[in-house]
């Protein structure tokens, strides 16, 4: 009887070690085939699990006879459950692949190249602004895109008028006249209407913001030479969507927005309406608005005919109009007299037109032809002077892509024309131009293995007054392995010039003679941008860290200037030598759990070496830090802290700015169908006129320092949204 017993008890532990099976497998990225590190298996209805390898291999030992769910979960990906017999049939390494997450994917479909490209698969960098963070930056400037932009590494806005908040953007330390801003592929904020572009685009109906750094005038043209910032919008979806926007702010602002979207059966329709107020505001007592009183109504109607699956055509109308005044508060006020008499106020009205057909000529073809009329008319008023005119500017494109397994081309032409008429006043000379530009293009990109990608272009532009350019442009994407890429691009660029440039805008264009078109040449560039990249997983797959590291550099040679010359005139010269800015980026992000953290530095050394001298161009913070920490439970809550610091700045009278760290604060409480939040933005409370006064002379005339910090100091807004 006992040997029968102890026989027994082997035959179980042989029959338990039997039972007792492995499962090998490697885990990776459906569309990439990348490995993924850090991703978490583990058997259904146990406490048996593991953990993906640098390798992305995990082994699941200790696994029973018969059918076994077994669960696979990756941050940022859809969860899978394979459900597999034992004991296997074969022995091997099997292969699981995971979907990226689809909220993830809207995030990543790139516009701005024309390709059907992923943001990872793009030779060309490209910086990607999107569904939440557009959100959460909305939160903190409902009204405007500059907080938008001047927050994001690399990129300063730069404000242009102390009392009325005339801004421009700067990348990689370079004049705003350099940047093109497009909104859908159309080219609306530049020339005369570029002063005051910033101001006037609200979030709440963009889909998503990208930003190229360095030449991209392949696809685009002249214009780009720092770099391109494509607004995209939102389009109708079978989805209805109607949201509603109301904030209030400490310093007596108003923003009221709607949106609302949606497709039906051969058609679809998007319409953006808004109003934005401002209250004249001074924190610093001083007797002049750091935010002038404004009111603007925005209006942007959109259709969307769908003729059948593979042809679409769209018919859009962009109107704003606006008047904002800044300047003396108690002329403001309305209590006007010889000592309260200054001010500054711009009345301007911007409407546009979009049409765009779109045609899917197959699976793999599609042809585009595009055309928007735009006018903008704009006055600017100042005690006894004024400057007023419109702008009447034309573009129309055609383009065909065609989509291969390893090839992808674009070929295209477009026609632009761009013309200012300034209404004269008596004795002062009239600074009119008419330019029309014809240009052509093509761009490849070519996947020369499953590793390497390669972008080329060429562009050739004939312009009306300044000749022919040929731009080429090249871009190399180097995936090394599952953690390491890099990226290294350059091209060549030009500007045709015109008087509207942040030193004209700083002066509201008193006294700026005409360009002498006969003595001047279009300002040309080169440029590379070269970048590298590194993301992992670490402790186990709960942090997430990722890091970029660029360096760039842009020479423009024979830039144009606005000098001082007598009787308190300036003119135009374009002396010889060139500007140029060198520096990097580095961008870091690390998750755990719900908290993300953001880290940015950039330093950009900007000169200008002209007629055998070399100085630092002023308003460029050399060094610049970011800093933005999230912390996000889905559909419930966000709350955000952010820190900035902005290294001293060369001034234009040869004198230096203060060093200084803005502060600020964002929460937003979630339900269904509507959130509330509130953004306490610089609590710090940094303003310029804490390290000096901002301007000189009389207050009835006073003449303004630059401004190279906030003047409005500490402001608190809160707002409610609406979906339904």
């Amino acid at each position: 009887m006992k040997k029968m017993l102890i026989l027994s008890f082997f035959m179980a532990i042989n029959l338990c070690v039997y039972a007792q099976n492995t499962l090998k497998a490697v885990v990776k990225n459906n569309e990439t085939k990348e490995v993924l590190v850090g991703v978490t298996a583990s058997i259904k209805g146990t406490s048996n699990g593991a953990i993906s390898d640098e390798k992305g291999q995990i082994t699941l030992s200790n696994i029973p006879d018969g059918l076994q769910e077994i669960h696979f979960s990756y941050l940022g990906f859809e969860e899978f459950t394979e459900i597999i017999k034992f004991p296997l049939k074969e022995n091997g390494i099997i292969e699981i692949l995971l979907k990226e997450n689809s909220e993830e994917l809207e995030s990543v479909v790139i516009t701005s190249t024309r390709s059907t490209r992923s943001i990872q698969n793009i030779p060309t960098r490209i910086e990607f602004i999107g569904g939440e963070e557009l959100e959460e930056k909305g939160n903190m400037k409902p009204g405007d895109i500059r907080m938008l932009l001047a927050e994001s590494t690399g990129i300063q806005t730069q404000q242009t008028s102390a009392t009325s908040g005339n801004s421009a953007i700067r990348i990689q330390g370079l004049d705003g006249k350099y940047t093109q801003v497009i909104r859908d592929g159309f080219p609306l904020y530049s020339g005369f209407s570029g002063g005051l572009g910033l101001l006037q685009v609200a979030p709440l109906d963009l889909q998503q913001v990208e930003v190229i750094k360095g030449s991209s005038s392949t696809l685009y043209g002249g214009g780009a030479i720092a770099g391109l910032v494509n607004l995209v919008s939102k389009k109708p979806t079978e989805q209805r969507q109607l949201n509603f926007l109301l904030n209030g702010t400490s310093a007596l602002g108003l923003d009221a927005s709607g949106f609302y979207a949606q497709k039906f059966n051969g058609i679809g329709t998007t319409i953006y309406a808004a109003y934005n107020h401002g209250t004249a505001y001074d924190p610093a007592d001083i007797g002049l608005t750091a935010i002038p009183k404004f009111d603007r109504f925005t209006l942007n109607p959109k259709v969307f005919f769908y003729f059948n699956e593979n042809t679409t055509l769209m018919a859009g109308i962009n109107a704003t109009s606006e008047k904002r005044i800044g300047g003396d508060m108690e002329y403001i006020k309305g209590n006007g007299s010889t000592d309260h008499s200054y001010f500054e106020e711009n009345k301007t009205g911007r409407y546009s037109t979009q049409l765009e057909l779109d045609r899917r000529i197959n699976d793999r073809a599609k042809f585009v032809i595009k055309n928007s009329v735009s006018y903008y008319d704009r006055t600017i008023g100042l005690p006894a002077y004024q400057f007023s005119g419109d702008q009447l500017s034309t573009y129309t494109e055609a383009n065909y892509s065609l989509n291969g397994e390893k090839t992808d081309w674009v070929l295209g032409a477009n026609f632009l024309t761009d013309k200012f008429t300034e209404k004269q006043v008596a004795g002062t000379p009239v600074r009119d131009y008419n330019y029309t530009t014809v240009g052509g293009f093509v761009q490849n990109t070519w996947n020369t293995s499953d590793k390497i990608t390669i972008e080329s272009g060429i562009r050739g532009d004939y312009h009306n007054r300044f000749g022919f350019f040929f731009l080429p442009r090249i871009s190399t994407l180097w995936k090394i392995n599952e953690h390491f890429s890099t990226r290294l691009g350059g091209g060549l660029g030009y500007k045709a010039p015109t008087v509207f440039t942040e030193d004209a805008e700083r002066i509201q264009f008193r006294g700026v003679l005409p360009l002498n078109l006969d003595d001047t040449k279009a300002e040309r560039s080169y440029g590379a941008n070269y970048d590298i990249n590194y993301k992992t997983a670490l402790f186990d797959g709960q942090v997430r860290f990722s890091i970029n590291h660029m360096f760039f550099y842009t020479r423009i040679n024979n830039p144009v200037l606005l000098t001082s010359t007598t009787g308190n005139m300036y003119q135009y010269v374009q002396p010889s030598g060139n500007f140029d800015t060198k520096g990097m980026e580095t961008n870091v992000k690390l998750t755990y759990g719900d908290f993300k953290l953001f880290v940015g530095y950039t330093y950009a050394n900007v000169n200008q070496h002209t007629d055998g001298t070399s100085k630092i161009y002023p308003l460029v913070s050399k060094h610049r830090l970011n800093n933005v920490l999230m912390y996000e439970i889905e559909e419930k809550w966000k709350v955000g802290a952010e820190a900035y610091y902005f290294s001293p700045q060369q001034l234009n009278d040869g004198s230096t700015g203060k060093g200084y760290w803005t502060a600020g604060l964002m929460a937003e409480r979630i339900w269904e169908r509507f959130s509330i939040f509130a953004n306490f933005e610089n609590y710090t409370n940094t303003r310029q006129t804490k390290f000096g006064p901002i301007y000189s002379g009389p207050i009835t005339n006073p003449v303004f320092q630059d401004i190279y910090a906030p003047v409005d100091g500490f402001v608190i807004n809160v707002g409610i949204k609406l979906k339904f």
